[in-house]
């Protein structure tokens, strides 16, 4: 009997490929995801610590010009965090939807790999049947050859 071959293999590597792609391109955007977070927290530390300045600075006295330079920077640096934060969600909500196309790739692949695996079970069965077909007729012929003699 001949060799078991599955017409959608090359349609089976074609997901394949798609799906190592798609994966890739997640793991990128969970990259940046990972480094916006960490640009979020940076920015947040060093509005953190100019807060803390200002307030050690006004115990001691310090100029109206100061001050307000101070209040510029930290206005500046949560206005510079809340945009990060806006990017960050456009980033997570690329990344959600690239988990999606993940999953579905996922799914696709999945059923074809099914479809081949009771393609080859079924050939299986039949090379079986065939085996045995031929053990029977050869177990046959040399009964009746035997017989005949």
């Amino acid at each position: 009997m001949k060799k078991f071959s599955f017409p959608l293999d090359t349609v089976l590597n074609y997901k394949d490929q798609i799906l190592d792609n798609l994966k890739s391109e997640h793991a990128l955007i969970l990259t940046q995801v990972s480094k916006q977070e960490q640009k979020i927290f940076s920015l947040s530390e060093q509005r953190g610590t100019a807060c803390t300045r200002f307030r050690e600075e006004t115990h001691c006295g310090m100029s109206v010009s100061a001050m307000r330079e101070y209040e510029s920077y930290i206005t500046y640096m949560q206005q510079r965090i809340l945009f990060e934060e806006g990017t960050l969600k456009k980033l997570k909500k690329k990344e959600e939807h690239k988990r999606d196309e993940v999953v579905e790739a996922k799914k696709e692949k999945s059923s074809i790999e099914k479809l081949k695996e009771k393609k080859l079970t079924q050939y299986n069965k039949e090379v079986l049947r065939s085996e045995e077909l031929f053990i029977e007729e050869f177990v046959s012929n040399t009964m009746s050859v035997r017989n005949s003699r």
